[in-house]
């Protein structure tokens, strides 16, 4: 997902010179620090090119942060994981207790790379509380929806939640997504 490369080693025409940002430009553009741009881009999230010791982005990359629009399957993420919310609320001791499993499971399955990264995230999460937790569960923001690429829900959920809550979930992108 990171691109290392030098200009001289990144073919590219006039037009996709000039779609280059510097990470400045980008964090001018989204609304944020310069050091945040920078963390995207070391931690995989902004791919970007290396132009003598500077990095430039994409500006497509840079929109495409920009956007609110959920694909379908980070939607129904998300409608899984507010039901697994409501179930946070009803017992959190237990809910709690089963991310944490999982996620110890997930950690020694997966000691490195981008997965190993987004599993820390979630320890931090689960560290920081249930309004955190609540918090990741539930929100439409690009880091919750990476972050909820690797949950570590699973099995909070019976096999019958699941399947209704599916269902409602299809129902609600029929109705919402009408041609």
């Amino acid at each position: 997902m990171l691109c290392f490369l030098g200009l001289s080693d990144y073919p590219q025409t006039m037009g996709q010179q000039a779609d280059l940002m510097s990470t400045g430009e980008a964090a001018r553009l989204l609304g944020c620090s310069r050091q945040h741009v920078v963390d995207l881009c070391v931690r995989g999230l902004l791919p970007f090119v290396s132009v003598g010791s500077h990095r430039r982005v994409h500006r497509t990359d840079v929109t495409g942060l920009m956007s609110r629009e959920l694909t379908r399957d980070q939607e129904r993420s998300l409608w899984l994981h507010r039901v697994v919310a409501g179930r946070l609320a009803l017992d959190p001791e237990a809910v709690l207790a089963q991310a944490g499993k999982n996620l110890q499971h997930l950690r020694q399955v997966h000691p490195k790379g981008v997965t190993a990264q987004w599993l820390a995230e979630w320890q931090k999460v689960l560290d920081s509380g249930e309004d955190a937790v609540f918090s990741a569960l539930t929100s439409p923001s690009r880091h919750a929806v990476e972050l909820r690429q690797n949950s570590p829900f699973a099995g909070v959920l019976s096999q019958q939640e699941r399947t209704a809550a599916l269902g409602a979930f299809r129902h609600h992108w029929r109705q919402a997504h009408a041609a």
